[in-house]
């Protein structure tokens, strides 16, 4: 299994149900931005609207870091309309829902469970030049937490703009930052 952190995100335009119409993403649009890709199995499922509904009650905050959030699935757009119509939960969502049916960006970013046709849980986060900083993937059972997302995207653009530091286990924004030297090792 190869890793995708590090590496420029894998290229996609897709059609997204977003602000009740059916509008077109590019990933190279994007440039210049964060980008949170949330990947899930599937509308009209249980662990997938608590998600969802978390990444939409945090979108502002991801906002003001200059970031986007679209979350993907392999369903069409009609059927993210119709789950937005059909759920108050779905219905607050303000961020692209994209449309993978043919499940090539599931394919690109190896989320696609093949014999099932959905993706798995997986969580990407893009830097403004397009290189993956983070890839989470997990069990479809396992609900995540958007806490620790905005965690994740704040430790990134901290990094980003303070080369040369580092961000211990749960550095929250106005914490303590690391600079690795050899004045650090054993006293940690």
């Amino acid at each position: 299994m190869s890793t995708y952190v590090g590496k420029q995100a894998p290229e996609f335009t897709a059609e997204a149900f977003h602000n009740n119409e059916t509008v077109k993403i590019n990933l190279a649009d994007l440039k210049g931005k964060w980008v949170v890709l949330a990947f899930y199995p599937a509308d009209f499922t249980f662990v997938c609207p608590t998600e969802l509904s978390e990444l939409a009650d945090k979108y502002e905050e991801f906002q003001k870091l200059n970031c986007e959030v679209l979350s993907v699935s392999t369903d069409t757009v009609f059927v993210h309309k119709a789950w937005h119509d059909a759920s108050e939960t779905i219905a607050k969502i303000k961020f692209p829902m994209l449309a993978d049916p043919t499940r090539q960006i599931c394919e690109k970013y190896g989320t696609l469970i093949e014999e099932e046709g959905l993706s798995q849980r997986c969580t990407v986060i893009i830097d403004p030049e397009g290189i993956v900083k983070s890839y989470d993937i997990h069990d479809n059972s396992i609900g995540r937490s958007t806490d620790e997302i905005l965690r994740r995207v704040q430790a990134s653009q901290f990094v980003a703009k303070h080369p040369g530091n580092v961000c211990p286990a749960s550095w929250r924004p106005g914490k303590d930052v690391l600079k690795p030297g050899l004045d650090l090792v054993g006293k940690i």
